[in-house]
């Protein structure tokens, strides 16, 4: 049976699988779907429309499926879709997306999201990532998997963070960062990439210094951004497993409408 506590309010439009735990004083309104082994927490409250997978925890205090914190919203019918395995902490706050772009904010799975974190409305947060305490993602921002957003960090409407990417703790967010990179600061500036997170997610040696290679290219030889793609460009076929780290670079380069830190 669904595990209801008796001063939970459950909307009799909202469709929760047999098994969702909802703790005490927590609110479910109409349009939310909540996918088995999911727990949300007490004093949480999702609003609908909202689409919550399996197996997440939702600590006590979140807000999810709220309205955007956009002027030009209207009521349009948008929607909060989060996956499998998420870890969603106190007083998190995520809202539905906006008419003005796909109309959906979408958390993929296996994410840590810890406690104070905004995911404003449109945000696509991919899977495996790490966001700490007070992570602050304004609308439109694009997050790729893997990647890690640290305490404090504000990240500027529009912005995309590549995968495997890690912004330090404080960050100024104000222009995308790319795949693999490592940045902190205001103004943010490039330090690195993020070596130790691929290390422990079994990038082989030669995956590695191909990457640190990209990262010379981009942020230490002196080359302008075009001349960088190409260098890159032509670093396909010489590693194993490594064309696709090249892939990610430059499709995530030729993406790119903010332009990246450089």
């Amino acid at each position: 049976m669904i595990r209801i506590h008796p001063t939970a309010i459950v909307d009799a439009q909202a469709e929760l699988a047999a098994d969702v735990v909802v703790g005490p004083y927590a609110v479910i309104g109409a349009g939310v779907v909540i996918g088995a082994g999911t727990e949300v927490g007490a004093h949480a409250v999702v609003e609908g429309p909202t689409t919550i997978g399996r197996d997440n925890r939702i600590h006590a205090h979140a807000v999810l499926g709220g309205a955007p914190q956009d002027m030009k919203y209207r009521g349009e019918p948008t929607s909060l879709v989060v996956g499998d395995r998420n870890t969603i902490r106190e007083f998190c706050t995520f809202n539905r997306g906006t008419a003005q772009d796909a109309g959906v904010t979408r958390v993929g799975d296996d994410n840590w999201i810890m406690a104070y974190v905004h995911l404003a409305h449109d945000v696509q947060l991919g899977g495996r990532c790490i966001l700490a305490n007070n992570a602050t993602l304004a609308g439109h921002v694009h997050v790729g998997d893997w990647a890690i957003v640290g305490g404090l960090t504000g990240v500027h409407q529009f912005c995309h963070i590549g995968a495997h990417a890690m912004t330090g703790f404080q960050s100024h967010v104000s222009q995308d960062v790319p795949p693999f990179m490592t940045v902190s600061g205001n103004p943010l500036a490039v330090h690195g990439f993020n070596a130790e997170g691929l290390r422990r997610r079994g990038f082989s040696r030669e995956r590695l210094a191909l990457v640190k290679r990209m990262h010379r290219l981009l942020y230490r030889d002196g080359l302008t951004l075009d001349a960088a793609r190409e260098a890159i460009e032509g670093l396909r076929g010489t590693v194993d497993g490594g064309d696709a780290d090249i892939a990610l670079v430059l499709d995530f380069l030729a993406a790119s409408s903010r332009g990246i830190v450089r």
